[in-house]
């Protein structure tokens, strides 16, 4: 749209069309959220250039950031690192289904050093805005 408004303007050189890209691009990628997907001893996100991948089933440390923005910081037992929204959670019951299974394999194993306090409260506050919303949609509350 920049471009166009641009062009219209009759201001429109490659260098300014260049930079209107780059800046569309930078506004694009820190808009856009991850992706997130899981599966079977996975959990997935990826943003604009990159994926990153993390085996639930093998996780070393789970951490939890609040404040502006919580965040979720897993790590597993291959170096590979991986931040999440809890809301993301919160919102796809599938996807924390998958990374609570993943987590009580890593507990079963030993693997998961740190954390499993932050993933049983976590666990319960989905748990109660899980029911919450039941209640919502039933009338009941």
């Amino acid at each position: 749209m920049s471009v166009l408004i641009d062009w219209d303007a009759g201001s429109l050189t490659p260098l300014r069309t260049l930079l209107w890209v780059i800046l569309s691009a930078a506004v694009c990628a820190v808009l856009l959220p991850p992706r997130v997907s899981a599966g079977p001893g996975w959990l997935a996100a990826r943003a604009a250039w990159r994926r990153r991948v993390i085996h639930t089933d093998a996780l070393t440390a789970v951490r939890q950031y609040d404040g502006v923005s919580s965040h979720l910081v897993l790590r597993d037992v291959h170096g590979h690192r991986l931040e999440l929204d809890p809301r993301i959670l919160a919102a796809n019951p599938l996807l924390w289904h998958e990374l609570d299974t993943g987590v009580r394999r890593s507990l079963e194993r030993g693997t998961l050093c740190l954390g499993a306090d932050v993933m049983a409260r976590l666990g319960d506050h989905i748990d109660h805005e899980t029911v919450q919303a039941v209640f919502r949609a039933s009338g009941l509350s």
